[in-house]
């Protein structure tokens, strides 16, 4: 049996071996996916261990996904521009880094959800380490224009400017939550961990236009504080982010297994369990 691991710091609460588990039967893979919690100063030691006992890849969860960029021989196009890694495959040239969060955001919203990002006004909220691990994928989407909005108006500049060149024809541009302004857009994302603490951005109520679908790539049994504050304000669909981290899960699958496996049923499921049903 390949075996296969989160590692992260905490990880009991994590979902992913159930996902794999759904994924490995669905597709008749012969393979075990485990949680390792690895000590804070321990990271690449743990990973190096799993290694030397037969390893074939591992998810990176917080807060080792800077770590794992730097333990990577090879890093993926999209880990590059991200900046941080939430996969690694253990092959026979070394360590293969890559990130699937942004793709699993994409997916979500536009095989899941049904929202095409091609041609839509795409509202970014939060320039750190989510908001990052999504541009590239959002970039390739093409949508008519994507603008990044942060409380700190400098960072969310500054991370634009990282992706001017990737951007090409997509306009790009950024600033703070209170230069938003009177703008509309077609999809808003969180990015922002304010959903952790219960919160919302505080950006103003204009920014959803007719038809407009808030997503928050935070997710729990209850709606968001960012949900319920863009329910309020106008938006016309709202969804959380556990489809992302099903549809995340697949993309590591697919790069592990070399077949991507159906979705459907396993988000099914897990929305479920979070109901309580």
């Amino acid at each position: 049996m390949d075996r296969y691991a989160l590692i992260g710091h905490p990880v009991a609460h994590s979902k992913s071996p159930a996902i794999h588990a759904a994924f490995a039967a669905q597709t008749g893979q012969a393979m075990t996916y485990a949680r390792i919690l690895a000590p804070l100063d321990g990271f690449a030691d743990t990973v190096r261990a799993f290694i030397n006992e037969g390893g074939r890849g591992m998810n990176v969860t917080v807060p080792f996904k800077l770590e794992a960029f730097a333990l990577a021989d090879h890093l993926s196009p999209r880990a590059r521009a991200a900046g941080a890694v939430n996969t690694l495959s253990f092959r026979a040239d070394g360590i293969h880094g890559d990130n699937t969060d942004g793709v699993g955001v994409v997916r979500d919203l536009v095989v899941n959800l049904g929202c095409p990002l091609a041609g839509r006004r795409v509202l970014l909220l939060g320039a750190g380490g989510a908001a990052r691990g999504a541009l590239q994928p959002l970039i390739e989407a093409g949508p008519s224009a994507l603008h990044i909005a942060n409380r700190t108006a400098a960072k969310a500049v500054e991370l634009a400017e990282q992706f001017h060149a990737m951007a090409g024809a997509v306009p790009l541009t950024a600033g703070g939550f209170d230069e938003i302004g009177t703008a509309a857009f077609d999809v808003i994302i969180n990015a922002t961990s304010a959903s952790l603490s219960a919160a919302a951005p505080a950006i103003p109520d204009t920014v959803y236009a007719p038809g407009a679908l808030a997503y928050d790539m935070m997710y729990g049994s209850a709606p968001t504080a960012f949900l319920v504050a863009a329910s309020a304000a106008g938006a016309s669909r709202s969804a959380d982010g556990l489809g992302m981290l099903v549809e995340q899960a697949a993309e590591s699958f697919l790069i592990w297994r070399g077949v991507r496996p159906d979705t459907t049923a396993v988000l099914a499921s897990l929305r479920t369990a979070l109901a309580g049903g």
